[in-house]
């Protein structure tokens, strides 16, 4: 009786539905942006709509990492939303990511992790990938990321090389702009257009792991990019390490994101899961 009894339970597991494997979704924003700037563009509401739940937000304080915990912990499908220091450079918002990779790791041991980054934060998800800190990782997605860099960083450069007393006097009679290019130098060093010795050109020629890449294309039908990023820049097949490994498609024509990337997200993961 026991051959038959364990070819009935063996056949009873071929039978019963199973669910797909779990995903969890990292969203980090970018330059100037916070973990809401998903929710207010839309993009998250849309995600939820789609089967996707609000897991936390993960931010990295003096003591470690501190979350807003959300109520999808559980669920299938579930999101985190990162705050990072968006004016720092590279290597630092990546630093802050670390111990959230550890965190996640230890919560969710057994599913795969699927990286977005809007602009900037595209960047810093890829740095974390090169580095090797991310555990599980399973896609890529950017969007309108400056993955060649940008000439805008190098004209805020130039905005910004002011000799002493003149870049105090603007400091002092500036209201707000000019004092935010001012602290932002170190990020917009690491985002110049890529140059031997850059940051950019480093991180383009490293070994990258074998995972999905995608990049979202800002620019219209002719994928020119958008005022801040060129579209060469926001293609990831353009860097040398990913050529001809990555896919791409065109979506909006601004920088900014806004509800119809939850749209366009929703299909990419459905995609992703098949």
């Amino acid at each position: 009786m026991k051959p038959l009894f364990a070819a009935f339970a063996l056949l009873l597991t071929l039978l019963i539905p199973t669910t797909g494997q779990s995903d969890v979704l990292i969203l980090a924003h970018g330059y100037l942006g916070s973990a809401a700037s998903w929710e207010r563009s839309g993009v998250v509401p849309m995600l939820v709509q789609k089967g996707w739940e609000r897991a936390g937000i993960l931010s990295l304080g003096p003591s470690g990492v501190v979350e807003v915990p959300g109520p999808g912990q559980k669920a299938p499908k579930k999101i985190y939303l990162v705050e990072l220091p968006s004016i720092a450079p590279l290597g630092l918002q990546a630093d802050h990511l670390t111990p959230m990779w550890r965190l996640l790791a230890q919560r969710h041991p057994n599913e795969t992790l699927i990286l977005v980054g809007h602009s900037a934060g595209g960047v810093v998800l890829r740095l974390s990938l090169v580095r090797g800190e991310v555990p599980n990782a399973k896609a890529l997605i950017t969007i309108a990321s400056p993955h060649l860099g940008t000439p805008r960083a190098e004209q805020a450069l130039d905005a910004t090389d002011d000799p002493w007393p003149i870049g105090i006097l603007r400091d002092f009679f500036d209201d707000g702009g000019y004092r935010t290019l001012r602290v932002s130098r170190g990020l917009y060093l690491d985002i110049v257009r890529q140059h031997p010795g850059s940051l950019l050109f480093w991180l383009n020629h490293q070994p990258h792991p074998e995972i999905r890449y995608i990049s979202i294309i800002r620019g219209g039908p002719f994928a020119m990019g958008d005022f801040l990023v060129p579209g060469i820049s926001q293609d990831l097949n353009n860097v040398p390490a990913l050529r001809g490994k990555a896919t791409s498609q065109v979506a909006g024509t601004g920088h900014e994101l806004f509800w119809p990337d939850g749209q366009m997200l929703s299909s990419l993961l459905e995609k992703l899961s098949e």
